[in-house]
């Protein structure tokens, strides 16, 4: 199968595809999702295959209107209106209850729940208004890997596997969205993200934060509770604030291999770095970091001498919750400790 960059100018091609129960991986204001018509199970079925996805995994399905989250939830509590009224289109998916039989297993994992999100993104609403039906939504990636924030990222990790990318250059926020369960009297955070718990505390009151670890035989109600996400090949080291750079340079220096180092602009520039160092700039703060994470780390997948990879941890508030989040699973809670020069 031939994998076409669409342009922004051939939406309704791209949209032509989605009707016709093909792939089209779509752009969003956070990552790149994989979309297909919710409503069209083999369709669906086909995005766990490209993707290598578990079947117990549900997807988030992405509409441009409440109107038809509407048309599958069976209520929307008055809290719920409140948010969508407050952050979409934005970076919050919401889980609600859903009317019997309206969409498969295979979107929602056998729950009877489904998590809806309204992007901030003009070319993937278009898409969803001309294809007339809400999109199943995962990263566009290989299962377990960085995110894609470029249709590069995508074409990369799927090429031949689906009919087409809408190309809108790279993603500004870069981590996925947050998701917020209001399927259950108290709200709850089942992954951060740029809509932060103090922002959601500021329209509906106090919410809960979910710590649950999923377990083997139970399926989980929102992406990145059960699986390993979002790690590349090298092993990620995550250097934690009051860490001395000059120990882990030391370190770098004393490995036999090359060594990837994310970090913000101002420290890269400071350190006087070894030959086998291979430099990614974060940027400034949080903000830039958390764009351009998954980007560093694809990246170094695609240089094979790199064998590690230290990087740069931030505070986690706020939007800097979401970045630790994805940094501690890219890590598998994996931190550099001086002792490893000894």
């Amino acid at each position: 199968m031939d994998t076409k960059i669409f342009q922004l100018s051939e939406i309704d091609q791209a949209a032509a595809a989605i009707k016709a129960g093909q792939l089209v991986a779509f752009p969003t204001e956070t990552v790149y999702g994989l979309g297909a018509d919710a409503t069209n199970e083999d369709a669906v079925k086909n995005v766990y295959l490209a993707k290598g996805r578990p079947s117990d995994n549900p997807l988030i399905v992405h509409v441009n209107s409440v109107a038809m989250v509407e048309q599958y939830a069976a209520e929307i509590p008055d809290n719920a209106r409140k948010l969508m009224k407050a952050f979409w289109p934005g970076s919050l998916t919401i889980i609600l209850k859903i009317k019997k039989h309206v969409l498969s297993k295979t979107v929602t994992g056998g729950l009877k729940t489904v998590a809806f999100r309204f992007p901030d993104c003009q070319p993937t609403l278009d898409l969803i208004a001309k294809a007339g039906v809400p999109m199943v939504g995962p990263s566009a990636n290989t299962s377990g890997k960085p995110s894609p924030t470029t249709a590069q990222h995508v074409y990369h990790d799927l090429h031949g596997k689906i009919a087409g990318i809408l190309d809108n250059g790279p993603t500004r926020v870069g981590v996925e969205s947050t998701v917020l369960d209001m399927s259950t009297d108290q709200p709850a955070i089942l992954r951060p993200g740029a809509v932060t718990k103090k922002d959601i505390e500021s329209v509906i009151g106090s919410i809960d934060v979910n710590h649950h670890k999923v377990g083997k035989n139970e399926t989980p109600k929102a992406p990145g509770m059960k699986y390993k996400h979002y790690a590349p090949n090298a092993q990620v080291y995550i250097v934690d604030e009051g860490t001395d750079w000059g120990d882990v340079v030391k370190w770098i220096q004393a490995q036999p291999f090359d060594v990837g180092m994310m970090a913000e602009e101002q420290l890269l520039q400071q350190a006087t770095l070894p030959m086998n160092a291979v430099q990614f700039s974060l940027g400034t703060g949080v903000k830039d970091a958390s764009a351009r994470l998954f980007d560093g780390l694809r990246q170094f997948d695609d240089q094979p001498n790199v064998k590690a990879i230290v990087t740069q941890a931030f505070p986690a508030q706020g939007l800097g919750g979401a970045y630790m989040n994805r940094l501690n699973k890219s890590a598998g809670g994996v931190h550099f400790d001086p002792a490893m020069l000894r």
